[in-house]
């Protein structure tokens, strides 16, 4: 395969991150060093036009390939730009010291990023935000459609230029929050496996050894590749060291577990070629262009075979929606955290599976490597002005020697950093949780699950939120979630099996459960908290008011804050039917406003009101289905309206129903 052949300049991309009145940043990936031009046409105000070109000497790019280069156009404008009015823009791109060839804008590398009856792409400044989506979890073979495509249908209508009145289409969202699972590294399809090795060798990624690999199996991503890629047997290469040691492991035989402990690990991204190749793949149609036709391996086992021919239909589906994904982060902004999935399942759930891994040079890589994409992909866009002297310098050395000392020390720097979590300073303000790698240890036993925050990362977010009315808290798990699940998952943590059941929930460590609730009541809290979640794979809404709160600064003792506990999960991901609907039946039976359960699993007082997704069957509070959620909110910062956005552009809106108010 020739390096370069048939890609078009821009992989992927533009994605909208970090919009202000005095800055813009937007996120490409090329396959080719690129000087670029920024046009921007504020609608109705020609007089505050503006546009900025940049060089490669001036420019960050970061090499990842022969035909790979990053980019994050951040610029400080000269003339600030005036809020709730759309600015269209216009972003072209030339091959860097070229006089000869042209700039090439979106009408030659992305025709469809536009919506009908506009010619460029266009957002507005989030100053006040009057309504915003949010969801996590999208995985590109699910067996469901994905919720960005009823996003792309939502902006179309926004953006109808066809209408006789404005008032006919929905307001255009002010961002779009990602609060998890961007990508699976750890849950890839067959044949979206064969694609990213393909995409690896058509960009000219560097090979890179695999330290820790057992004997017989490959030693490097080259070798990996010429092997048939361990189709549907990663599982084989994946260390197995976990050790459990409890009562109920001597008796019931267990003794090792591999520390990649997804159902799904038998397609185990690894190499950091892997993980890069994997964020352009589910993020853009472009690296798709003239891809070979994957063919299923004529070794394959009979259901590993069934399961790459349902993957394959699955995936064509998938590959077809790409340019409403790529449309919708070209007109949004779009802010971004990891949960586990982009790194691997179960990441940091305890401290035994962190001494686990990070003792192992090959699970070490494998998270390290997928840091690194991380960070180029996700993290660098959040707040580039710190993020680019912290980190960019340490990823480019490993970039440059994949497997080298080089590759090793930049995991190191990113395995220690502490700075994931990141604000906006819009209105509400926007804070975004790192919730899995600011862990709480437990003391008690290695094995417990740890608190998702710990001490100092909670007093942080306390410093944050004294002096504000209200916030928009991005957290990737809910923080009131669903009793009867984090019951089931608690039962387990008591019989050394956390890691079965996924027990990573705000009340599973004690620290962090008292920790995080103390902000809520603290004197100097907001009065209005929407809190963003997803992870679990199903949709809720809870109305949260507690009971009692501290003296306010004022020194009366009044209401606690309002709190809004909204989850929208997933993008592409949903649980089996039936499963869902026992779980939801079986949380109303035993937790219901009467029900005696609620005083031995009592947290502290609060009212807790569970919404109805309208149109569910009767007494249903699970959403079970792909979507994304769409939260409108007043001028105090409280929402009006809650809904789920369906793949089809319907909405499913969440009610409020009093009368099933609980005492939590």
């Amino acid at each position: 395969m020739t390096v370069g052949a048939g890609l078009p300049i821009i992989l992927a991309g533009p994605i909208l991150r970090r919009v202000t009145a005095k800055s813009v940043s937007l996120w490409l990936a090329a396959s080719r060093p690129c000087d670029v031009r920024l046009e921007l046409f504020p609608e109705g105000q020609a007089n505050l036009n503006q546009t900025y070109e940049t060089g490669g000497t001036d420019w960050p790019i970061v090499k990842a390939g022969d035909s790979l280069y990053y980019l994050l156009v951040d610029i400080e404008l000269e003339t600030s730009l005036p809020t709730d009015v759309l600015i269209s823009y216009r972003l072209s791109v030339k091959p860097t010291n070229s006089a000869k060839e042209a700039w090439q804008d979106h009408t030659v590398w992305a025709s469809d990023l536009c919506y009908p009856g506009r010619d460029l792409p266009c957002f507005k400044v989030p100053d006040r935000i009057t309504s915003l989506l949010h969801g996590s979890c999208r995985k590109p073979h699910a067996r469901t459609r994905d919720g960005l495509v009823g996003a792309d249908e939502l902006l179309r209508q926004a953006l109808d230029c066809t209408k006789a009145e404005a008032s006919d289409a929905p307001a255009l969202p002010s961002l779009i929050v990602m609060s998890g699972d961007q990508i699976y590294a750890d849950d890839v399809a067959g044949p979206m496996l064969q694609a990213v090795s393909l995409l690896i060798e058509k960009l000219g990624l560097a090979d890179e050894p695999l330290d820790g690999a057992e004997p017989g199996l490959p030693a490097s991503g080259s070798a990996l590749r010429e092997s048939g890629n361990l189709l549907y047997r990663r599982d084989k290469l994946l260390p197995r060291v976990y050790k459990d040691k409890t009562v109920f492991d001597v008796l019931f035989g267990g003794t090792e577990k591999p520390v990649f402990t997804t159902q799904h690990a038998r397609n185990h991204l690894v190499t950091l070629g892997e993980m890069l190749a994997m964020y352009l793949l589910v993020w853009s149609p472009a690296p798709w262009q003239d891809m070979p036709e994957l063919k299923q391996p004529e070794d394959l086992e009979a259901d590993d075979a069934a399961m790459y021919a349902e993957e394959t239909e699955t995936l064509k589906e998938f590959r077809a929606d790409l340019p409403a994904c790529r449309r919708v982060m070209a007109h949004l902004p779009t802010a971004m955290i990891f949960d586990d999935h982009d790194i691997t399942d179960d990441w940091n759930l305890s401290l035994a599976w962190e001494q686990a891994a990070y003792t192992h040079p090959l699970s070490r890589r494998v998270i390290g490597n997928a840091l690194i994409a991380y960070a180029l992909n996700q993290a660098w866009g959040n707040r580039a002005p710190s993020i680019s002297p912290d980190i960019i310098p340490s990823v480019e050395a490993a970039l440059d020697a994949p497997g080298s000392e080089a590759h090793e020390t930049a995991i190191t720097r990113l395995l220690e950093y502490e700075q994931w979590d990141f604000q906006w300073q819009t209105s509400p303000p926007l804070i975004v949780l790192d919730t899995r790698t600011r862990r709480w240890r437990s003391e008690r036993d290695a094995s417990n699950p740890s608190g998702l925050l710990d001490w100092e990362a909670v007093t942080d977010l306390q410093t944050h939120l004294k002096g504000k009315d209200a916030v928009l808290l991005v957290c990737a798990a809910p923080i009131f979630g669903v009793k009867l699940i984090e019951t089931v998952q608690k039962l387990f943590t008591l019989v050394g099996k956390p890691l079965t059941v996924d027990a990573e929930y705000w009340m599973a460590h004690p620290g962090t459960a008292s920790a995080i609730l103390n902000v809520f009541t603290h004197r100097g809290t907001p009065q209005h908290f929407v809190i963003l979640s997803g992870d679990v794979h199903y949709s809720f809404v809870y109305d949260v008011e507690l009971r009692q709160s501290a003296p306010k600064l004022s020194g009366v003792v009044g209401d606690g804050p309002k709190i809004w506990q909204i989850c929208s999960s997933g993008i592409k991901n949903k649980w089996p039917d039936k499963l869902i609907d026992i779980l939801d039946r079986g949380n109303r039976w035993a937790f219901s406003p009467r029900s005696p359960l609620n005083w031995f699993t009592k947290r502290r007082g609060m009212r807790v009101i569970p919404r109805k997704p309208v149109g569910t069957p009767h007494g249903r509070r699970l959403l079970n289905a792909s979507g994304i959620g769409l939260v409108e909110l007043d001028e105090t910062g409280a929402p009006v309206d809650i809904h789920e956005v369906m793949p089809d552009g319907s909405l499913v809106s969440f009610e409020r129903r009093e009368a099933e108010a609980r005492e939590d």
